[in-house]
């Protein structure tokens, strides 16, 4: 067993020699994390609105309707404004110049500019503003009618605050008869990008890194270390390890990553790491397989990759599954992926317990049986084959 364990050390040192690996482990899926989440959560994130213009009556006004709104509302000038805008800082740019201000103190007509950016999230912004502007102008015109009446101005807004806190407001209860979006109903931003980076990369790496499998064999380390007092089960049991440890690392690493960094809600840690833990042993067999097939280590991690690729795309690691067709959803069946990405989804989304996701857990430790079994046999042959 020591044996095993002093060449699973071996082969991980070999593995993070690569610096291209250091990227591809620890920067590159968080990255792919951010970029995602912003495109996911752009819909559900809060409206953010910047406003220009003295500091006035009107704006005061506005700026408290549109906070109270749960809006992100910032002060700037115009010029600042029209920035943020084209940057993408914020989705809508209310301008509210003096001479409004003056008109709208005077009770008159009052007109506001509102300028909307590129992003999604803009019209949903602009009807928050024409909310808020729509309640400020009524505010007023409640007040105008109880002055004109001979009532104090003062008297008259703290008669209709009074009403506004004693009187209970209409409510409207909206139900989403879609599933899809039920599905997705109160998750984070970045919560479905995380689970799918951390199936893709887990794959792909432990495939790409079939390829010291195969250099192991061609310099002839697997041949000098057979010929110390080791058996094949060690040799094959410390290759196999290796690459376990190298994916189970990998997804450590972006779950606790995007935890801390992004605020991912994994749910029941100890399901999604045991999830994370027989995934990563289909990953590991699959490498080994390909590593005791292929004789050539570039073509290897060619091969590697783009079954890694394809694998991610068919089991929901780029396209949740919740969004596929049915008979593309039936071809996702025969990948890891969508069992482990539909184990993830009852953790994160559903609470579910482990009686919940035992199916899915049964397909990937059925499949990490089968792999290992086929790896095992494979590099066995391999290596009596001359390469």
């Amino acid at each position: 067993m020591r044996s095993a364990f002093t060449i699973t050390g071996v082969e991980l040192r070999r593995f993070m020699r690569d610096r291209s690996n250091i990227f591809f482990i620890f920067i590159f899926p968080l990255l792919l994390v951010f970029f995602l989440g912003l495109q996911f959560g752009e819909g559900s994130a809060q409206s953010r609105v910047a406003v220009s213009g003295p500091e006035t009556a009107l704006q005061e006004a506005v700026v408290n309707g549109l906070e109270a709104e749960d809006v992100d509302v910032s002060r700037t000038d115009e010029e600042a404004l029209r920035e943020q805008l084209a940057r993408g800082r914020t989705e809508v740019g209310l301008l509210v110049p003096g001479s409004a201000a003056n008109a709208f103190e005077a009770g008159e007509d009052v007109e506001l500019e509102v300028l909307t950016g590129p992003q999604a999230g803009a019209q949903a912004g602009v009807q928050n503003v024409a909310s808020v502007l729509q309640q400020v102008s009524s505010e007023e015109g409640q007040v105008a009618a109880l002055t004109a009446e001979g009532a104090n101005e003062d008297d008259a807004r703290a008669a209709l605050a009074d009403a506004e806190a004693t009187v209970e407001p209409p409510s409207v209860q909206v139900v989403d008869v879609s599933a899809i979006a039920q599905e997705f109903s109160g998750i984070g931003q970045f919560d479905v990008g995380a689970a799918q980076q951390l199936l893709l990369f887990v794959f792909l790496i432990s495939l790409a890194g079939s390829a010291t499998l195969i250099q192991s064999r061609r310099y002839g380390i697997v041949g000098r270390t057979l010929a110390a007092p080791i058996s094949t089960a060690q040799v094959i049991g410390g290759q196999a390890l290796g690459r376990f440890t190298i994916a189970l690392f990998q997804g450590a690493y972006i779950m606790l990553g995007t935890t801390l960094l992004f605020g991912v809600d994994w749910g029941n840690i100890g399901l999604s790491v045991l999830v994370l833990a027989l995934f990563s042993v289909v990953a590991a067999a699959a490498a080994m397989v390909i590593g005791s097939v292929m004789d050539n280590d570039n073509a290897a991690s060619g091969v590697g990759v783009g079954v890694g690729l394809v694998f991610a795309g068919l089991g929901g690691a780029m396209l949740p599954l919740e969004l596929f067709p049915d008979s593309l959803l039936t071809v996702s069946k025969f990948t890891p992926h969508a069992w482990a990405y539909e184990a993830f989804a009852g953790v994160q989304r559903h609470d579910a317990g482990l009686i919940d996701i035992l199916p899915q857990l049964g397909v990937l430790a059925a499949m990490a049986a089968v792999l290992l079994a086929l790896g095992a046999w494979t590099l066995r042959r391999s290596l009596a084959r001359a390469i």
